[in-house]
């Protein structure tokens, strides 16, 4: 059977209240946009789950047409996209990344690591 790969990302997004499609790892991003994205969300003290689409060509190009974005890193939130690097950054500093993680985790447990 061949691989579904649109349904892997479909799944991977609906099973983590913040997932980073990112170049490298968060110990060890593999760009400056990658790294950006986990400073903020480490600051923020949100934990998150990450796919490097290093390790993976095929989920590298399928990300980009699942979400109709063309770069990477990627950020999802309660299984909505919510932009790159840009605009994470921007929500970042308007306080809406930290109004959206705070619905994204109403009751739930944040100590859990990355």
């Amino acid at each position: 059977m061949p691989r579904d790969i649109m349904n892997e990302i479909r799944n991977e997004i609906a099973a983590n209240k913040v997932l980073v499609y990112m170049k490298g790892t968060p110990t060890f991003p593999m760009c400056g946009f990658s790294a950006a994205i986990v400073e903020v969300l480490q600051e923020m003290g949100y934990p998150f789950k990450h796919v490097n689409i290093l390790e993976d060509q095929e989920k590298r190009e399928a990300i980009k047409a699942f979400s109709n974005w063309p770069t990477i890193p990627q950020v999802y939130v309660n299984g909505k996209f919510v932009g790159g690097c840009d605009i994470v950054r921007e929500l970042h500093a308007s306080g809406a990344l930290d109004q959206l993680l705070k619905e994204a985790f109403a009751g739930a447990d944040t100590t859990a690591a990355s």
